[in-house]
């Protein structure tokens, strides 16, 4: 059967920790992921000092973590809700 030339395959393209396949709009989320406590505890440590971490101190702190940069912001977004929701009750 003949080819059309669109149909060519394209390497997923990884935005924000989700893999988008070939610009069909069908997101397949990476699975969730799980941090070790030892992960934990220096996001919490340095969430304790500072809620916001300049690219520089991402760049450090997931590479000392072996995690992606994306996760660490992310980690500290939902932190951040996380802690403002509790704030908001008191």
């Amino acid at each position: 059967s003949p080819t059309h030339p669109q149909d060519h395959e394209k390497p997923p393209t990884i935005a924000n920790g989700e893999l988008r396949i070939n610009g069909k709009g069908k997101k397949l989320r990476k699975p969730r992921t799980i941090y070790s406590s030892l992960q934990l505890q220096a996001l919490n440590q340095r969430f304790q000092q500072t809620q916001y971490l300049a690219l520089p101190e991402r760049a450090e702190l997931a590479a000392q973590l072996g995690l992606t940069q994306t996760q660490v912001k992310i980690w500290f977004q939902n932190k951040r809700s996380k802690y403002k929701k509790i704030m908001k009750q008191g």
